[in-house]
């Protein structure tokens, strides 16, 4: 059955990676910009004219340009197996090493990164639902859905616990999609994946900057843009319309790449942890604690208690857990909008599955967490796990042509060595894929000099 096939893609690849408060500043948000309507004559109807959604997304500032690069153990399942396909690094180790040239020739593979030689933007928090369905009334303004940039496991009505985006056929012109909770609005959009990611990229890089204004908070240095996002998805930074879409100019926004992201979560500019890179984006060496949530609608309730990330410390589909991950369990949450159906999962899935093993946690409000990066972004570890542009080499155990991309930073249901640098995933561009895992998202970067 093709759903089975799906889920081992979801459920076991996926796992090889792997707030409205906010610890500071200004948290990101979605508005909508005025309709205006034209005609091209006094006899011609009037046509409906897309309302072009405005959203607000604040960049922190990743400097030290030219920076090296190190080598890192990857850690990754092979379809089909449990814990034992997880390799850890030896003795505790770090698995970072300064070169690949250095690593034990006992590692599985090892993968060089980190190493950028521009300064660049990498979003402070990650995309939201709220920012995610300002995009969708834009770019499918009649609700037509030609793009698969919405299905219909994002509705609370079929899956109740993790649907984020409503959907109503009647709604009027550019507003056939909606936040589907109030405590939906300031979460990770949750069933992300390369494309559309790439397309919500290509709706700001073909939108208006309104404004850009830099600030410092922290120590970190940001940039806030105020984007009027554009209708046109398929081309921009990337043509969707080639079959592995690259970046097609120097300047402007983009998902960011893998070097790009691992740098932004790990790279360390006052050269702590090991070779100037984290083991963790929370620290150098130690796992973070777990998020604690209210039940009812995601928001972490134990900030105090740092570090902290989203994530399940103890793997439940997993006889190997990172040593010294501490106590706790997947923070989860379920909308009290649910009631008893929260539990319910959407009827396609196949009968008998094990909810509470397969589908734990939930993501939390994002930044809430409070732990920043060595750059001042947050949620890198935990939470969704993050798609980036790099194409990646097919994964053991696959034998079909698809471009693959890296993906990194675990999820709310992932145990430590998700969330840690060796913790490498890969990803088929493929969205149908997304439709089994509620906890794939995306955050965005800016590269050049962008006006």
């Amino acid at each position: 059955m093709r759903w089975h096939r799906l889920t081992f893609v979801g459920l076991l690849v996926a796992l090889s990676v792997g707030a409205t408060a906010c610890s500071r500043g200004t948290m990101s948000t979605t508005t909508t910009s005025a309709a205006t309507a034209t005609s091209t004559s006094s006899s011609s109807p009037v046509l409906p004219v897309a309302k072009r959604g405005v959203v607000t997304i604040q960049m922190a500032t990743v400097g030290d340009p030219g920076n090296p690069s190190v080598g890192v153990w990857q850690v990754f399942k092979t379809v089909g197996t449990s814990g034992a396909g997880v390799t850890l690094p030896p003795n505790n180790g770090t698995g970072i090493y300064k070169n690949c040239a250095s690593a034990p020739s006992s590692a599985p593979s090892c993968l060089t990164v980190g190493g950028v030689k521009d300064t660049y933007g990498i979003g402070e928090f990650e995309i939201t639902v709220s920012q995610y369905v300002t995009f969708l009334n834009t770019v499918d303004p009649d609700g037509k859905n030609l793009r698969q940039l919405y299905e219909d496991h994002m509705n609370p009505t079929v899956w109740p616990k993790y649907g984020s985006v409503g959907y109503s056929s009647g709604a009027a012109f550019g507003k056939h999609y909606s936040v589907a909770y109030p405590e939906w609005a300031q979460k990770p959009f949750n069933f992300g994946d390369f494309r559309r990611g790439a397309e919500f990229v290509n709706s700001l890089f073909n939108g208006t900057v309104l404004s850009k204004t830099s600030s410092t908070s922290g120590g970190f240095k940001y940039v806030t843009y105020k984007v009027r996002l554009s209708p046109k998805t398929e081309r921009g930074m990337y043509d969707m319309n080639t079959e592995t879409p690259t970046r097609t100019a120097s300047t402007g926004f983009v998902l960011p790449s893998n070097d790009e992201w691992v740098k932004a979560a790990y790279y360390d500019p006052k050269h702590g942890g090991t070779d100037s890179y984290w083991v963790y984006p929370t620290g150098p060496f130690d796992p973070p604690n777990p998020s604690k949530l209210n039940p009812t609608t995601g928001d972490v309730v134990n900030a105090g208690t740092q570090p902290l990330a989203t994530y399940n410390p103890n793997d439940p589909n997993s006889s190997v857990d990172t040593p010294g991950s501490p106590a706790g369990a997947a923070p989860t949450w379920c909308p009290s909008q649910a009631g008893p159906t929260c539990n319910d999962l959407p009827s396609d899935f196949p009968p008998g599955l094990d909810l509470e093993k397969n589908f734990m946690g939930n993501v939390s409000t994002v930044g809430q967490a409070k732990t920043p990066s060595p750059w001042g972004a947050y949620d890198m570890g935990g939470n969704v796990v993050e798609h980036t542009d790099s194409l990646a080499p097919q994964p053991p155990g696959y034998n079909f042509v698809r471009d693959w991309r890296y993906y990194h930073g675990g999820v709310a249901n992932a145990p430590a060595y998700q969330v840690a640098i060796y913790g490498f995933g890969y990803f088929p561009g493929d969205p149908q894929i997304g439709r089994v895992y509620p906890w794939m998202g995306f955050r965005v970067g800016v590269i050049g000099d962008l006006k």
